[in-house]
């Protein structure tokens, strides 16, 4: 990523510098399924932004690793987890997914919130473990305008194919998909 792309999100969370409960919690689409989230294991947070999702599944009981390209937003990220008292289960690093993957053992869960690489997408694969859960989301052209960071109709489900699918759904110009590895 360039360092003005980083300057920019750095930016954007300075913004919004206070953390508070109401950030702790998984994203909106995946929300009607947090009921088949585990509550054990591992998990890693790919683009993890302030880090609301990884705090939710640190406090479910995982032990998570978020990582996001913006030092900003880890630091509070790492403020959260504090705030949520999952600071001893819930690690924050600055990294930048245009190189790949943090290293790291098998996951559990692996959540992508509105991020988008499809050079992650066989590394994707191979993090998660026996059975586990892929949560992803991008904005999408269905039902939004086409552009550089909008995947296309079918995009997710095709890229994941080998995952068995749980639910999934591409509308107003967002898709996102819930699957478990086999």
């Amino acid at each position: 990523m360039s360092d003005d792309d980083r300057l920019r999100w750095d930016g954007r969370y300075a913004d919004h510098d206070v953390v508070s409960d109401e950030d702790v919690g998984l994203p909106a689409v995946f929300r009607p399924s947090a009921e088949i989230f585990p509550t054990a294991g591992r998990a890693l947070d790919l683009a993890c932004g302030r880090g609301g999702a990884a705090v939710w599944l640190a406090q479910r009981g995982l032990d998570v690793l978020g990582c996001d390209v913006s030092p900003v937003a880890i630091m509070q990220a790492g403020r959260l987890a504090e705030l949520g008292g999952v600071a001893d289960r819930c690690h924050f690093e600055i990294v930048d997914l245009d190189n790949g993957l943090p290293a790291g053992p098998s996951v559990d869960v692996l959540i992508c919130n509105k991020f988008r690489d499809g050079r992650l997408d066989g590394p994707i694969v191979e993090r998660l473990a026996g059975g586990g859960l892929l949560a992803i989301s991008a904005l999408s052209e269905v039902g939004g305008t086409p552009g550089p960071y909008r995947v296309k109709a079918g995009e997710l489900r095709l890229a994941f194919e080998g995952l068995e699918l749980v639910a999934g759904r591409e509308a107003n110009g967002d898709a996102w998909l819930l699957a478990r590895s086999r």
